[in-house]
Formats: structure tokens, sequence, C-alpha cells
């Protein structure tokens, strides 16, 4: 429990320092993989900062980050504990000065995601979490909304980088039909720790994210209450590592008429659990 409470602290430092240099404008813009793939020395510099403060509290711990990969330890890439780090999370928005964008950083031990911090940049909120220690809006406990009803809620989605991913057309026209409204807005970590705050009833995500894009979002959000669905419709263990293919995070209420509105728009078939 020390070694949680000193991480998570760690982490809600660095998440302040992050909004920090966030709120000042970037001196250069980059692009990576594509046109549409923005870097800028903000996200260098935060991920840089993040890493040295990381190796002086916590030495033998790894950490694996979107700009420079893995750095710590030897096998830096499989060895726990491990931390996750996106800098900027939504470079496209904060490259354009659209303030929704964050800072994420989580930490995984042996037995899967430990703490996580979003930082959202615009409101200059934290949002915290820590396994089996709930969630908190700087410092204050929260939890996803009770809502039983897909009409009238906002439900957050992302692009796979600048297109849609299959089956997300069909999954807009679903929420159409059933009144709640779909927004597409950059961030992945701030869409699903969103769900944790109740201002949304849930996030969407395609595949091909990597850890560090949705591992604090969705300790956060399901420490806060929140359901974590796999595109199979199989639904995550509490506070367990997000799947890959693709994920569903819903407040309690409306987390299985999301699972198969998304799986009707997926065209597969559900995989029931024991909790269905």
């Amino acid at each position: 429990m020390l070694t949680t409470r000193r991480a998570l602290y760690l982490a809600e430092i660095l998440a302040l320092w992050a909004v920090d240099r966030m709120h000042r404008r970037p001196n250069t813009v980059d692009t990576k993989a594509g046109p549409a793939d923005f870097v800028t020395d903000t996200d260098r510099d935060i991920e840089t900062y993040v890493r040295e403060r990381i190796a002086e509290v916590f030495p033998d711990h790894a950490v694996l980050g979107e700009e420079f990969g893995a750095a710590g330890s030897p096998a830096a890439a499989t060895c726990v504990p491990t931390w996750f780090v996106d800098p900027v999370d939504g470079t496209t928005n904060y490259a354009h000065d659209l303030p929704w964008h964050s800072f994420s950083l989580a930490l995984h031990d042996a037995s899967g995601p430990l703490v996580a911090v979003v930082a959202d940049a615009g409101r200059g909120e934290i949002l915290s979490a820590a396994r089996g220690l709930g969630a908190r809006r700087d410092g204050v406990p929260i939890s996803a909304s009770t809502t039983t009803d897909l009409a009238g809620t906002v439900v957050l989605t992302e692009l796979a980088s600048h297109a849609p991913w299959p089956g997300q057309l069909a999954f807009l026209e679903r929420m159409a039909e059933r009144e709640s409204t779909v927004r597409v807005m950059g961030s992945s970590a701030l869409a699903l720790a969103t769900v944790a705050t109740g201002r949304a009833a849930a996030t969407v995500l395609g595949g091909g994210y990597q850890t560090w894009d949705v591992a604090a979002g969705a300790l956060i959000a399901q420490e806060a209450g929140a359901r974590m669905f796999g595109h199979d419709g199989t639904e995550a263990p509490r506070s367990s590592e997000a799947p890959h293919g693709g994920l569903l995070v819903a407040a309690p209420g409306v987390a299985e008429d999301l699972r198969d509105n998304l799986a009707a728009a997926l065209g597969t078939t559900v995989a029931r659990t024991g909790n269905s």
C-alpha cells in the first residue's frame, strides 16, 4: 500500500507539471508516420521529464512511452513494474490549439494496472485512480453515471488515427436511432477517463491503440464503477488491462445495451459472460 500511494502521489505531481507545460504553446510541430500524425517539442519535453523523475524515485521500474519507446531496466518492454506514459494524448488537437488533450500515465505491476492519472489540460483537472481505492477528480471521489437509458446520453469515440475503424459508422447510426449523441473528441485517454466523471455514458474505441493510449483512462473508469468489454463482448475483470482489438467502457446501467449495439454494428455475436 505504501508503494501504491507513493506511486500515485508521484503520478499526480507529474500530471500537474505536464498540465503547466502544455499551457505553453509548442515551439515546434513535426509529423511522424504521416501528415496527420503530429509530434511537438512539448511531447518530447514532458516524456523526458517524466522518465527522469520516475528513474529518481523508482530506479528499478521500467518506462514505456509514445515518443521514446522502452527505457529503464533491461528488457524494459516486458518487465514489471512498468510505467506507460503518453505525454500529450491528442497532439493533433494540441498542435491546432483545440482544448481537448491530456497527459496520461499508468503503472502496472505483476497483477496488472495499479495506478493511473489522466490530466485534462483544458480544464486543469487531474483524474486519478489506484487499484481497489476508487477514482478521484482533484482528490474528490467520482463515479460513473447512474443512467439506465441511452436516450439523451453522450457517448465518446475516437477515429483510428484519422479514419473510421471498421463498424464505427454503423455504430454511429445505431446510437442515432437510440437518440444518444456521439462525439469524436481526439484523446482516447481523456475520453475513457471522462466516463469516470459521469459526463459521458461510455467510450468506444477501435483497435490499433497502444497500452499508453488506454491504460490510465481504463483503470480510472473501472475504479469509478464503469464496466469494460472487448469488441467480442467479453467483459474484462475489474481493474484489468484493457483488451486489445477494441474496447467499450460504459456506465453500468447502459453497458450491456451498448455492448449489444456495438456487436450488431460489428456484425458479431456477443460472447456472453456470467455477469450478463
